[in-house]
């Protein structure tokens, strides 16, 4: 069956490039209306022109679809409060956001700013924050939405030099996992996407990369499923060149160590802590203290 979006409103930020770009067309091209978003700014967050998000448009309105340009700046609530306004005034309705949105300031973290910490976690984090608060009355009162935020493998697993953005792509996925179990009882579907992708944003890691084979529409496939009627939620899918695979937070079986000598047996036992048998994806934070408490009864 052929994925489809007719009738359905979307929100990408980001989107007059890169991944958001093909995000941007690939829903449009299966039916929705989409909202492009984009600050048309540098690759840092400097300056920004509506143009990039009106040519996006532009190519949709060539093909067929009905799309509007959005110059809003993500880390401004009242803009992006009047970018969804003008959207619901038009469409009556908002069904996905895509929080796509992003920019880079890479340095070690001896040589980081504080200046420069602070402004890609309000971009990346507080970015989709104000989006996500922008749309979850009306997707609550339709009892439909489906959000995905954009994560990273930078924010799941690290990578050098990108403290800043590796953080507040790790702070996605903690607000993704709370707005789903709170956005569930309305068919809020909330989940992240890792891309790999050759942008502007990793231009600088051309020389090393295929970049034939990184392909952004590779990757627009996996957001397609999902912001779908059938999408699941609170999942972490990575995607890029043609691969997916889903990542998780998980918990070991651990073991209970209590005593005066408690930190040194920590330290004994740190392998059977580590030990990944039987691990378990939990379903809220409070199984931790439930296998915690579970561990300690048995040993009473």
């Amino acid at each position: 069956m052929t994925l489809r979006f007719d009738n359905r409103v979307a929100i990408v930020t980001g989107a007059g490039g890169g991944l958001g770009r093909e995000h941007a067309l690939a829903l449009a091209a299966r039916g929705a209306r989409v909202v492009v978003n984009d600050l048309g700014g540098a690759r840092d967050g400097s300056g920004g022109s509506a143009s990039a998000a009106e040519a996006v448009v532009a190519e949709i309105e060539a093909a067929g679809g009905e799309a509007l340009a959005s110059g809003a700046s993500v880390t401004d609530a009242d803009a992006v409060q009047a970018m969804v306004d003008q959207a619901l005034a038009r469409w009556g309705r908002i069904d996905i956001l895509v929080n796509n949105a992003g920019v880079l300031r890479d340095k070690s973290f001896a040589k980081m700013t504080l200046e420069d910490f602070r402004f890609v976690v309000d971009v990346h984090l507080m970015g989709a924050v104000n989006c996500t608060k922008a749309v979850w009355d009306t997707m609550r009162e339709r009892n439909y939405g489906r959000i995905v935020m954009t994560t990273s493998s930078s924010g799941l697993y690290g990578n050098f030099g990108q403290s800043n953005y590796g953080a507040a792509k790790m702070a996605l996925v903690g607000l993704m996992q709370t707005l789903a179990i709170e956005g569930a009882k309305n068919d809020i579907r909330v989940n992240c996407l890792a891309p790999t992708a050759h942008t502007r944003m990793t231009e600088d890691l051309g020389a090393g990369l295929p970049l034939e084979a990184l392909d952004p529409a590779l990757v627009t496939p996996g957001l397609l499923h999902l912001v779908g009627d059938d999408a699941p939620s609170r999942c972490i899918l990575a995607a890029g060149a043609g691969g997916f695979e889903r990542a998780y937070v998980t918990l070991t079986q651990g073991v209970h160590i209590v005593g005066p000598d408690a930190a040194d047996e920590i330290g004994a036992r740190f392998d059977a802590i580590s030990d990944r048998t039987n691990e378990i994806v939990p379903e809220m934070g409070a199984a931790q203290a439930m296998l915690e408490l579970t561990k300690a009864r048995s040993n009473l």
